[in-house]
């Protein structure tokens, strides 16, 4: 019955045209412009909502009313790097198989990824009474939601890649995420008077119910994506034969390899970032205000920097934007690690918006570029679920630094992120360039 349920619900049983490459690509270019306007829509307002709930700034923020521990703290920062990226290479062995890609990030990702964010708003409307409830809630929401979001990420890259050609592929993640951003940094900007406005925990109740609409409404723009369906021809193989590939890809493709190492420790290296908030708060006791406008500043970053990487990804390759944005996670960590005065956290925050910006658009894009179309999904599963299984252990870490000294996690995180700029500099070939 559920075996049923599961093929009607990502349309398995559905027959698939038969045509060739000039036709999927004449259809690609028929549905250009709507696919681009309706997942612009779908960005804008998924940015808009995220904003209200931001794992760098509110769900701390939110958490540290709850509790002094920084655990907890620690687990929002395992739970947004990972929770997306490690689901993701236990998917790509069937995604691999699939003609269509749509189902499985509409259908099946209203209940694994759209749903669960509900559940933050009754986190926060029983945390006055009940925190260690809230808190439980929090963090059940906030996970479900993102490795729910992982369950569908392969495919949905894999659906972008068959709705936008490679030329064009960064102007849209640079225009979807420099709209998002900017209508994120508006939502934020409101979230900073929410907060300074009402009293505990009213403030996050509203705040919560705007993220959790904005991330629904952003639902039925991506349902209006008009797939070109194509015949895949990937042998079926087991779960146990696909893994067992793997080492035998990583050692026959050096150049991916290099990049996997130098990409996973770009994640290794953002371990501070969750605490960046706590930190301002803690050394010059900021307002709850001011943490909005924190968050404001850093979709500002990345609203530039989604625009300007995404233009230049296009013409230059992704290579180029990774670079940068690993030198603004160095500089954005030493301002946190060396910073006078709560004012100097502005244009950290700013810099590491700018990080996370490179990291959004071309941290992804690239991946496409190093394989044949038909094995994406595994190239985007190998490094997404590699970024995952480090995204798990890196903010663990920075919560033990945190809880020592707040200095030695920054240093430590900005040290880490000059390694990876002299890796993907020199170490790491543009995949546009390989034969």
């Amino acid at each position: 019955m559920l075996t049923s349920a599961l093929r009607w619900l990502l349309q398995l049983d559905r027959p698939v045209p038969a045509r060739s490459e000039a036709e999927i690509a004449a259809e690609v270019e028929r549905h250009y412009r709507w696919n681009f306007a309706v997942n612009l829509l779908d960005g804008a307002f998924f940015w808009f909502g995220a904003s209200f709930a931001s794992s760098t700034t509110i769900l701390p923020l939110f958490i540290s009313k709850l509790t002094s521990s920084t655990l907890p703290i620690g687990l929002v920062a395992v739970i947004a790097q990972s929770g997306w990226f490690l689901p993701q290479l236990l998917t790509a062995n069937a995604v691999e198989r699939l003609a269509r890609k749509k189902p499985v990030v509409v259908n099946l990702g209203f209940f694994s990824e759209r749903v669960p964010i509900w559940l933050l708003v009754i986190a926060a409307m029983i945390a006055g009474r009940s925190p260690l409830l809230a808190m439980v809630l929090l963090l059940g929401g906030y996970a479900a939601h993102a490795v729910g979001a992982g369950v569908i990420a392969t495919s949905w890259q894999d659906l972008i890649a068959r709705c936008f050609p490679v030329e064009r592929r960064g102007r849209f993640f640079g225009l979807t995420a420099f709209l998002g951003a900017g209508t994120g940094a508006l939502g934020a900007a409101f979230s900073a008077w929410l907060l300074r406005t009402f009293p505990f925990p009213t403030n996050f109740v509203y705040a919560f119910t705007i993220a959790a609409a904005g991330i629904t409404l952003s639902w039925f723009f991506l349902a209006l994506t008009r797939e070109p369906v194509q015949a895949v021809s990937v042998p079926r193989q087991s779960n146990r034969q696909f893994l067992s590939g793997l080492p035998d890809l990583l050692r026959r493709d050096h150049n991916f390899r290099r990049f996997l190492l130098t990409r996973l420790l770009m994640a290794l290296g953002g371990m501070g970032a969750g605490f960046v908030t706590v930190a301002a708060v803690h050394r010059w006791q900021v307002p709850d205000s001011t943490v909005g406008v924190y968050t404001a500043v850093l979709l500002l970053g990345q609203t530039v920097g989604n625009l300007a990487f995404g233009f230049m990804a296009d013409r230059f390759g992704h290579k180029l934007s990774l670079e940068i944005g690993a030198l603004a996670a160095f500089l954005g960590f030493g301002l946190a690690w060396l910073a006078p005065a709560a004012e100097w956290y502005y244009a950290a925050f700013a810099l590491l918006g700018i990080s996370t910006a490179a990291v959004f658009v071309s941290g992804i894009l690239v991946v496409l570029e190093f394989c044949a179309p038909e094995r994406r999904p595994t190239y985007v599963g190998i490094a997404n679920t590699g970024v995952g299984l480090v995204g798990m252990v890196s903010p663990l870490l920075g919560a033990w630094l945190a809880s020592i000294d707040y200095g030695w996690l920054f240093a430590l995180s900005a040290g880490i992120s000059f390694v990876a700029l002299l890796l993907m500099r020199w170490w790491v070939r543009e995949p546009r360039q390989r034969s």
